[in-house]
């Protein structure tokens, strides 16, 4: 069965940030020099991410609205 969708609005987050915690920290491939904020090589990462979440968070928020006015 599939988890609701407030259920992995949290979870999906939550997953994320766990495996790039676990991957900056653990993994031996990870870029070192992207762990400073003030590289670039951080925010090359940073931006794809950024992207996808802004999208999400930007329908969520028109979809809320949306049902408001018409309940």
């Amino acid at each position: 069965l599939l988890p609701s969708l407030p259920t992995l609005t949290v979870l999906v987050p939550l997953l994320s940030l766990a495996g790039l915690f676990y991957s900056a920290s653990v993994d031996e491939t990870f870029p070192q020099g992207c762990t400073s904020t003030t590289s670039v090589c951080f925010y090359s990462l940073l931006l794809p991410v950024t992207v996808p979440v802004y999208v999400f968070f930007h329908l969520w928020t028109w979809m809320g609205i949306k049902l408001f006015r018409h309940n």
